[in-house]
């Protein structure tokens, strides 16, 4: 897992300059990476603090929209500022409006962080990311067991490092749907807007997307081991098949309708 690894090493490299830096723990893939639960219902009624310091819990917040999910912390000294700012690029590459057509939400994982540590983040993305509508994402907080009982359901597992004083966990987005089950993962920092817009469609269980949409998603297949679509060449074939017999069919009765005339 080479982005698990850039997880630990992001958290470790800021001392790396002043000191050498220590290796990784050997346990690290045990304790901090995801457990793909695709299909896993998340609690959406434990209760969370807005950056405003206003309880919130994921039904209210979802509003019957599929929900973007990132998990990390705000005082987080390099991975999480990379992929929010991962987040900021991908989202201003896609059509879909967050707010509108779709939530996004980013939690913090340490409950020693507040509203005012939320509210600082979200502010500062902002002025470096203008086009992606940060204003309309939720940055929250919350209480150690709602953090674990939402990081247990999506299978994101963190823990925190003695020796460093930080947190080592991995980097990724979670799709959720609007009844609340895990639809789709993506990894890493950085991530296609072309591939996380058919996740968001996919997600949206008919809501979002156009008949294009639909048959990029029946010619295409997700690929849970690297969270990205490729094409499934079996499917292809069977639309391809289909639509075939289909314009056959209508060709045929359209020369059999002449024939009569």
């Amino acid at each position: 897992m080479a982005w698990l690894f850039f997880a630990w090493m992001s958290v470790a490299g800021a001392r790396a300059w002043a000191t050498h830096a220590p290796p990784p723990p050997p346990d690290l893939t045990q304790r901090a990476g995801f457990d793909q639960r695709l299909g896993a219902r998340v609690p959406r009624d434990v209760r969370f603090l807005d950056a405003n310091g206003r309880p919130i819990d994921l039904r209210t917040l979802a509003d019957g929209k599929p929900l973007l999910l990132a998990l990390g912390y705000y005082r987080c000294p390099n991975l999480c500022d990379v992929v929010l700012n991962g987040m900021a690029h991908t989202l201003e590459g896609l059509d879909l409006m967050p707010g509108r057509d779709f939530e996004v939400a980013f939690v913090s994982i340490d409950p020693a962080e507040t509203p005012a540590d939320a509210r600082h983040t979200q502010a500062m993305l902002a002025r470096m990311d203008p086009k992606a509508h940060v204003p309309r994402w939720h940055f929250l907080s919350g209480d150690a067991a709602s953090i674990g009982a939402l990081a247990s359901a999506v299978g994101f597992r963190y823990f925190y490092d003695e020796n460093l004083h930080q947190y080592a966990h991995a980097a990724g987005l979670v799709a959720i749907t609007p009844d609340g089950k895990v639809a789709q993962y993506f990894f890493g920092v950085s991530w296609p807007p072309a591939s996380l817009r058919l996740a968001l469609v996919h997600a949206s269980q008919g809501e979002l997307g156009n008949v294009i949409d639909r048959l990029v998603l029946l010619c295409c297949g997700y690929d849970p081991t690297t969270g990205r679509y490729s094409l499934a060449i079996g499917r292809t074939m069977q639309v391809l098949g289909v639509a075939f017999v289909l314009v056959l069919g209508g060709w045929l009765a359209w020369l059999k309708a002449r024939a009569r005339a």
